[in-house]
């Protein structure tokens, strides 16, 4: 995107610290926890998350431990049924739906459409403040007795059991309002603060994921709110809202609960798609592939997530009329997904492709997903559904979603940006490595579930027939694999803040404005001076105007090139000079 500020250096500094930047231009814990800047935010859920996400990474290992072999291992069933519940509660509600909008959404959002910050930023602050106090409901729920009943509360049983369940739905019920606050505030940022010259065709695809799933936030997370208060007042105040023996309805809890949960898998994955396009351009030099589909396809899944909730019900009882048109829908909603792949692989047709690590996580997506996607279409499929249903087939896909979708892509974006917010580059060698033990680890844990899922084995379970052994067992290593790439992720990206070679201002010569507008490390507001943008966000093909010369592709393994700056937008003071001459 044309766009860099005359005043706002691009070129490479040589000593980040001197400078003042939003890291060091107010000190103090205070000066963090008081912080109204979205990037210090940013971090703030980006620490918070980290820890949830490694509590429950713990979690997952103890529960392949457990599985490694028939029988009682390490745990027994009752706590199994905790973990694998604590499991899925973090992951989704407490990492998953937050994670990429909380983090990246803040950090980078502003800052690509030329605006020095989020449209309210109190709100913003208070937006991680009430994901905490979710947080420490949890911890409540765990100190009162834990949870057992699966990620999804299913009714009569979360209704009528004891422990922690009250603690754990208000938790929930709570922590939806950080979505709320944050999908409001992107909105409001996007329609009103845009850059001069930023207009809807130059916004990069990354902002149009998170304002796409800004919408889904705002509109299906009260519904998850206002179904985890009826489960509080059934269970305090034995009102019969889903418990039969009440007089309630429990399908009725699942029609609530899918009705924000279906459209909820689309807020954890709509920011990776975004964050997808910003890696494919990026890393094979070339302008994407059908820009305007890939756009507007993201809306219209964040549309057509609110429309297929019922396929998660297929044995729930519903009218036959309602399961084909649930069907329907699921293959209608594949479309628009199916165009991004293909877009994104048209991108890399004859792209200049530059093997760095945030590309091979970019790669590593294609590959995921897609599996993804086709065993989602599988269970989409009534008599297919019948037989896989609540078994390991339902969990491998929906890993290969999430974990294999959102959560790569987070890792190829936290990749990506890692230079803008720290100002230190990682151990590339490292990265690839960790890239490889993750994608490997990945499919040694997960595609042996398939096959488990198609036998029959049930999900949800802590013991297993002997003819499931040989699977499980290569799962379980699998997850070894796969942890032992994370905790090598963690482990050079604290020795890169420490120790990592200084950043410049734009490493991976990409063309949005905060590579080519901002500062090695950002100013706390951004910008010198409001960029003008002339320009889309992926114009490698304009390389004389966008790299001032040559073929715009890697001079190098390591030497890109650097998009030149762009003019800054006119200022009041610049207007009444230029009148008065």
């Amino acid at each position: 995107m044309s766009t860099t500020t005359q005043d706002a250096p691009v070129e490479d500094e040589a000593h980040h610290d001197e400078e003042t930047n939003y890291l060091n231009h107010d000190t103090g814990i205070w000066s963090w926890l008081a912080t109204k800047d979205h990037k210090r935010i940013g971090i703030l859920y980006c620490i918070s998350l980290a820890v949830v996400f490694l509590a429950a990474g713990i979690l997952a290992l103890f529960m392949r431990a457990e599985l490694s072999a028939p029988g009682e291992t390490i745990m027994g069933n009752e706590t199994y049924n905790q973990v694998f519940t604590m499991h899925g509660i973090l992951m989704v509600f407490l990492f998953l739906v937050p994670s990429i909008p909380a983090i990246l959404g803040n950090f980078v959002l502003p800052m690509q459409i030329g605006a020095k910050d989020v449209a309210f930023p109190k709100l913003n602050l208070a937006s991680w403040y009430v994901y905490m106090a979710g947080a420490i409901l949890t911890i409540a729920a765990l100190l009162t007795g834990g949870v057992d009943t699966g990620w999804t509360f299913y009714t009569p049983y979360s209704s009528t059991t004891g422990g922690g369940v009250l603690w754990m739905t208000a938790a929930i019920f709570v922590a939806g309002f950080a979505s709320i606050f944050t999908g409001l505030n992107f909105i409001v940022t996007v329609h009103k603060m845009r850059a001069p010259g930023m207009t809807w065709n130059r916004l990069p695809l990354f902002i149009w994921g998170i304002y796409a799933t800004s919408i889904v936030q705002v509109l299906a997370t009260p519904v998850i709110g206002i179904t985890m208060v009826l489960l509080i007042l059934e269970q305090t105040m034995q009102i019969g809202i889903f418990d039969p023996a009440l007089g309630g309805d429990p399908v009725l809890f699942q029609h609530f609960f899918w009705f924000y949960s279906h459209p909820a898998v689309y807020i954890m994955i709509l920011p990776a798609f975004g964050i997808l396009s910003e890696l494919i351009a990026t890393f094979s030099r070339s302008r994407i592939f059908g820009y305007r589909a890939i756009a507007l396809s993201s809306v219209a899944i964040a549309m057509l997530g609110f429309l297929v909730w019922g396929h998660h019900m297929f044995v729930s009882g519903q009218s036959a009329i309602s399961s084909i048109v649930f069907s329907l829908i699921t293959y209608l909603i594949g479309i628009p997904s199916g165009i991004k792949v293909f877009n994104w692989v048209a991108t890399l047709y004859k792209g200049s492709i530059w093997l760095q690590t945030p590309m091979l996580y970019a790669l590593s997506f294609l590959f995921l997903f897609t599996i993804g996607g086709f065993t989602g279409i599988m269970v989409g499929v009534l008599a297919v559904d019948v037989q896989l249903h609540d078994t390991y087939y339902v969990v491998s896909h929906f890993h290969y979603v999430m974990m294999g979708g959102s959560v790569v892509a987070l890792l190829g974006g936290m990749h990506y940006w890692w230079p803008k917010i720290t100002g230190r580059m990682y151990n590339e060698t490292l990265g690839k490595i960790a890239a490889g033990l993750v994608f490997v680890g990945f499919n040694l844990t997960f595609f042996p579930q398939l096959v488990l899922g198609s036998r029959g084995m049930p999900r949800r379970y802590a013991n297993y027939a002997e003819r499931f052994a040989g699977l499980h067992e290569l799962s379980t290593y699998g997850s070894w694999v796969l942890g032992a790439g994370l905790f090598l992720i963690l482990g050079y990206a604290l020795w890169s803040l420490a120790y990592g070679e200084e950043a410049p201002a734009n490493p991976w010569g990409a063309t949005t404005l905060e590579w080519t507008n901002v500062a090695a490390i950002p100013d706390h507001h951004n910008f010198k001076r409001t960029p003008l943008v002339t320009r889309g966000p992926y114009d490698f093909h304009l390389a004389d105007e966008v790299f001032g010369g040559g073929d715009g592709e890697a001079l190098g393994d390591d030497v890109p090139r650097i998009p030149e700056p762009a003019p800054s937008a006119p200022t009041e003071d610049d207007t009444a000079a230029s009148a008065s001459a």
